[in-house]
């Protein structure tokens, strides 16, 4: 594979090739797209023996969460742009008239993509694709920590794109710094609150418009009128898919006190019946991606009541589906995102109490709440805030390219997937046409005369 330039020779290819307009028409930005689509089906083998071989992901995990979503996207992208790039007539103000008034979608240029290692081919690809969508230029970051997706990432762009166009440049973090010092038209960052924390002031040091898709401990409440059996299967399959390295994975339980002794049963014989006596032994459950987070991982495990699992082995980075009961709220584990196979289960004793304790804490990504009470369930989406939420469900909700995702204070902001991702790379810019006659004098001076006839008027608009 050919090496990139330097980061501020890259950004002035690639701005100079914008600058040419090829990538405006739409027909070009759909071509892109269904390059794309192909390339992706061709490479479907090479993508799953990739991400096996960073950390052991399960080959249904990796179409279903990587493959599928990609593909998805895009025919939901390239079905519905042709009507997202057009002007769009809105109404004229009466101030203004006679005029005409529209708003153009404009792509912003040259996009900086820094993708997550946890899904690190679908979050370094899908926000890439609102950027061919909005007719930008894009420079892709992958995480460092996934060698083998990355390398297929740089490869695999690299035979179908120009590098003017698209390119993908590896290193570790210096080649991120070195590429948010660039002048740069939009970056678009996935991953932890520290770090885009960092992102969030380069981008601000030039005023580049930033989306920040983040985490942060994600609630998973769950009341006595709920279906445990239901509720047990969907939560084992949200917090222990990809072994629980997931943005928007239940990070803890909140249950009602008087259904957390049945619930705790009905989750240990689900994780049983996914995972078998011995999740070690499962082609289904994944690795932790290294050496320094299972370590993390396992130091949460310590001072712990566990109900099942906490098995850990450091020479295959193996940490079993682990429930965890008697947490309190001052324990290292509920101090920071777990990101990982550990599930902390808490009680409370009525929901207002559940709702203030959620409240009390960062706002997150994604809540869920396990209800049959209608009134309770409004109750929840009413009185608190997150980036998304579920009902009766966890993470699907991302699934939908009609719902934009994104989070909300430290959980991040703005916005992808479906439209959103077109808009993430497109500057809606106002424009109001009028013609030359009639010229109203009514805006002009001498106001003398035209004073009292205003303030009139304004009381019709």
């Amino acid at each position: 594979m050919t090496t990139p330039p330097p980061p501020d020779q890259l950004v002035q290819q690639q701005k100079a090739f914008f600058a040419t307009g090829q990538t405006r028409p739409l027909e070009f930005r759909l071509r892109m797209l269904h390059r794309l689509q192909k390339a992706i089906q061709k490479e479907e083998k090479a993508i799953i023996a990739a991400l096996a071989a960073d950390f052991g992901k399960p080959p249904f995990e990796t179409f279903a969460t990587e493959i599928a979503i990609l593909l998805s996207e895009i025919k939901f992208l390239t079905k519905h742009l042709r009507k997202w790039v057009k002007p769009k007539k809105v109404k004229s103000s009466f101030l203004n008239f006679p005029s005409k008034d529209y708003i153009y979608p404009e792509p912003y240029g040259v996009a900086l993509v820094i993708g997550a290692w946890n899904y690190p081919f679908q979050l370094t690809l899908s926000p890439m694709l609102g950027a061919i969508a909005a007719g930008c230029c894009a420079i892709l970051k992958p995480s460092e920590l996934t060698p083998a997706t990355s390398q297929l990432t740089a490869r695999l762009l690299q035979e179908h794109f120009p590098p003017e166009y698209i390119t993908v440049v590896q290193g570790g973090p210096e080649v991120s710094q070195a590429l948010l010092e660039q002048p740069l038209d939009k970056i678009f960052f996935t991953g932890s609150v520290p770090v885009g924390k960092i992102v969030a002031q380069a981008a601000a040091k030039q005023l580049i418009p930033v989306t920040l898709e983040l985490g942060g401990k994600s609630p998973c409440i769950i009341d006595e009128t709920a279906d445990l059996a239901v509720v047990a299967k969907r939560i084992v399959w949200g917090k222990f898919i990809n072994a629980g390295q997931t943005c928007v994975a239940p990070d803890y339980l909140l249950v009602q006190e008087t259904v957390e002794a049945p619930l705790l049963e009905q989750l240990a014989s689900t994780i049983k019946e996914f995972y078998g006596t011995n999740p070690a032994q499962s082609p289904d459950f994944a690795r932790i991606i290294n050496d320094r987070h299972f370590q993390r991982l396992k130091g949460l495990l310590e001072g712990v009541t566990v109900y099942v699992g906490g098995e850990t082995d450091a020479s295959s980075r193996y940490i079993a589906p682990t429930l965890l009961s008697n947490i309190t709220w001052d324990q290292p584990i509920m101090q920071e995102e777990i990101f990982g196979p550990l599930l902390p289960v808490l009680t409370y004793r009525f929901l207002p109490e559940a709702i203030q304790q959620v409240n009390a804490r960062p706002k997150p990504l994604a809540l869920y709440f396990f209800t049959n009470d209608k009134n309770a369930k409004e109750m929840v989406l009413t009185q608190t805030s997150s980036g998304g939420a579920c009902i009766n469900d966890t993470v699907s909700h991302l699934a939908n390219p009609y719902l934009p995702f994104g989070g909300v204070g430290t959980s991040g902001y703005g916005n992808y997937h479906g439209k959103a991702s077109f808009e993430a790379f497109s500057h809606q810019k106002s424009v109001l046409q009028k013609p030359s006659k009639p010229d109203m004098p009514l805006r002009y001076p001498p106001y003398a005369s035209k004073f009292n006839w205003m303030r009139r008027a304004f009381r019709w608009i």
